[in-house]
């Protein structure tokens, strides 16, 4: 599969990801669509909760990137037994921090409303909502670490279908809790948080068949024993700088939930609904640069560094193109989209004096994700993780408390300081980008292999 050149190319492995991406967009959106007919604080509570959990999930990403890149380069250098066996070791790691992420979510869950300082009125339903779906962060953790390692053998089609299981489920589940189908009565937001758990529960098991059978040598329950210590630590070196890169980003993005929440419960519903909205603009180009990814590591890890240089500015050039073409469609179409959620009036105007600043903040956005996911690639995570850490917090969550709260902005202000984020960052990793570093350390190893072999 990964050996043939055709199944390699970024169409082939885009088009999968794009569509399980969107389907993932379609979930979110139709939670939050039908959310919104119990509430707007309610769609508040799943706004701020997402952020959570999205930072969580960025652990287990993080683990199961480090070891799908490897997985790549290896089966790029044809070492497909060491790339079966870092599987193996990243799937552990995923599941084993998952279990004690969902232990930790469901007792805590009272302490993590508040800190996460939703207004007191939303205490008892964030506490309800976030104790059901923390509880159930394995699901999250086999869906994330597993569904990785597969994109990166070059299936992406098995976690594509997988998504079109869940998002049936789910949002069958959510018409039944919400407005009290077959009899059932109305469960509202702890209904939504239940089917939530249950369609990523069978999300789980389909992922963990596919992963079983997804390398030449079929995965046995029996290989999860396995352990290589040298793999592990490679694994650990790409993974933590990693982990520390996108948790930030993650954390980053909940500390601006929580400042807007500190503006006003509308402020939080408009950001939410934005927040919605804006993942489609940026859904296609996400993919092209996630293919991007899988498809530099192969190229890096059979020796093509030329190629594998080029195709990062292949997946700038057509990101751009497809992000800045969806932002204009929601310009364009903005107000009535927000009108499918709400009919606040206050809500809508903010919304759509949002939509022009988005067509500065998607572009932004896409250069950052296209060069980020090509350093990544070739195991380039420690300079990722330290221009991410210091110019989100100073920029993104400094400028928008500057901004939003200190100036009296609002949204406006963190939307400005979020575009001043993305641009600063983009800058500076496509500086390093073109400096072509990971060529310089592959030649420097490679001599050192073979000054090894013939001593």
């Amino acid at each position: 599969m990964l050996g043939k050149e055709r199944g390699m190319s970024l169409w082939m492995l885009a088009w999968p990801v794009f569509l399980e991406m969107f389907l993932q967009f379609l979930l979110g959106t139709a939670d939050t669509l039908m959310v919104s007919h119990i509430s707007d604080d309610a769609v508040g509570v799943i706004g701020i909760s997402s952020q959570l959990f999205a930072a969580v999930n960025i652990l287990f990403m993080a683990v199961a990137s480090g070891a799908g890149i490897l997985v790549a380069q290896r089966l790029g250098a044809k070492k497909e037994a060491e790339g079966r066996l870092i599987g193996i070791i990243g799937a552990k790691l995923c599941l084993g921090l998952g279990a004690l992420l969902s232990v930790l979510l469901y007792f805590g869950a009272g302490p993590i409303a508040s800190m996460l300082q939703l207004p007191a009125e939303l205490q008892p339903m964030g506490e309800t909502y976030i104790s059901i779906v923390g509880g159930g962060m394995i699901f999250m953790a086999a869906m994330a670490g597993l569904g990785t390692v597969i994109r990166n053998t070059g299936n992406t089609r098995s976690p594509m279908y997988i998504a079109i299981g869940m998002n049936i489920i789910h949002i069958g589940m959510n018409y039944v809790v919400i407005y009290g189908a077959f009899g059932i009565p109305p469960l509202g937001l702890e209904g939504v948080a239940w089917s939530t758990t249950i369609s990523r529960l069978l999300g789980a098991v389909m992922m963990i068949a596919v992963f079983c059978g997804c390398f030449n040598q079929r995965i046995e329950w029996k290989d999860f024993r396995l352990f290589n210590r040298p793999l592990f630590k490679e694994t650990l070196k790409i993974s933590w700088p990693l982990g520390v890169s996108m948790s930030s980003w993650c954390f980053t993005q909940l500390v601006i939930f929580a400042l807007i929440a500190m503006i006003g419960s509308k402020e939080l519903s408009a950001r939410t609904y934005m927040n919605t909205m804006e993942s489609f603009c940026f859904l296609i180009g996400f993919s092209i640069a996630l293919a991007g990814q899988i498809r530099i590591a192969h190229l890096y890890g059979s020796g093509d560094h030329q190629a594998a240089y080029r195709c990062a500015y292949q997946v700038i050039w057509i990101g751009l193109v497809l992000v800045q073409a969806n932002a204009l469609l929601l310009y364009w179409f903005g107000e009535e989209a927000i009108r499918l959620f709400t009919d606040d009036p206050e809500i809508i105007m903010l919304g759509v004096s949002l939509l022009a600043i988005n067509l500065l903040l998607q572009p932004a956005k896409m250069v950052n994700m296209a060069i980020v996911n090509a350093l990544t690639a070739v195991g380039d995570t420690r300079y990722v993780m330290i221009v991410g850490f210091i110019i989100m917090w100073l920029v993104a969550v400094g400028g928008s408390y500057y901004l939003g709260i200190q100036l009296g902005w609002g949204l406006h202000g963190i939307y400005a300081a979020m575009i001043a984020d993305e641009l600063l960052r983009g800058l500076l990793v496509l500086v390093r980008w073109r400096a072509k570093r990971f060529m310089v350390k592959s030649a420097v190893r490679l001599q050192s292999e073979q000054a090894a072999l013939m001593s």
